[in-house]
């Protein structure tokens, strides 16, 4: 029995590992995003099964010939539910959110990708918008996801756009004042995962500006919401 309490612990502890490396691994390039995200759901089902495992040792405390060095199953469940819970969370997020990467406050017409084209182009996700069937789902997750419309003219509202950009920490790639168009880049917290954004200003009918917003992921079928959350942010501060 020591050495199963021996096992399941060490199981418990490589499972946390690898979750906790998983993200930053994929984030400096240690390896493909894919192996990164692989590790995490391995990560899960290794701190399942030690968790499982590590309950039944905690049960068999309750008979004294097994009571010596207690902390060993004790401390193996809780490396079990730490390695367990944030892709839990994440799972429950994915469920939450429709299974698209790609958000804009103007699905019949988002901005195109110019500067960022070619970077879009070798990415998985590709430089195409999905079409009317990822603005229904878009609708339907996120109504309040709309163009935003100031008073400031053109100019000044790609200025302040501008600022908005650098503050919330996006990498500006590109600005274009003839078009109205900012192109930058942000990137996920954990793994690392980059996301491309544009920003068009245009003149409006009320005699401001209409600000549009795109953000797309470039890796990954869903984004967990991610760029809604971005364009939301983005368009509060802005406004």
């Amino acid at each position: 029995m020591k050495k199963a309490r021996v096992i399941v612990l060490a199981a418990a502890v490589l499972a946390f590992v690898l979750m906790v490396i998983a993200g930053p691994g994929t984030k400096y390039d240690w390896w493909d995003y894919r192996i990164g995200l692989g590790m995490l759901v391995f990560a899960a089902y290794l701190g399942m099964a030690a968790g499982a495992a590590a309950l039944v040792l905690v049960a068999l405390l309750a008979m004294p010939r097994w009571r010596p060095r207690p902390w060993v199953p004790l401390a193996a469940l809780i490396f079990a539910l730490l390695a367990i819970t944030p892709p839990l969370i994440l799972r429950h997020q994915a469920g939450q959110v429709p299974p698209i990467h790609d958000i804009t406050t103007d699905p019949a017409d988002p901005p195109a990708f110019v500067a960022l084209q070619s970077e879009r182009q070798k990415a998985p996700n590709g430089v195409a918008y999905g079409g009317p069937q990822i603005a229904a789902q878009q609708q339907k997750a996120y109504p309040d996801v709309k163009p935003l419309v100031v008073k400031a003219p053109p100019d000044e509202t790609l200025q302040h756009a501008i600022d908005a950009a650098r503050s919330l920490g996006w990498r500006i790639v590109a600005t274009d004042a003839a078009s109205g168009r900012i192109e930058a880049t942000d990137a996920t917290s954990w793994f690392g995962f980059k996301d491309d954004i544009i920003v068009r200003v245009r003149p409006d009918a009320s005699g401001g500006s209409r600000v549009d917003v795109r953000s797309a992921s470039r890796v990954g079928k869903s984004d967990l919401g991610a760029n809604a959350a971005r364009v939301r942010k983005y368009l509060s501060k802005l406004a």
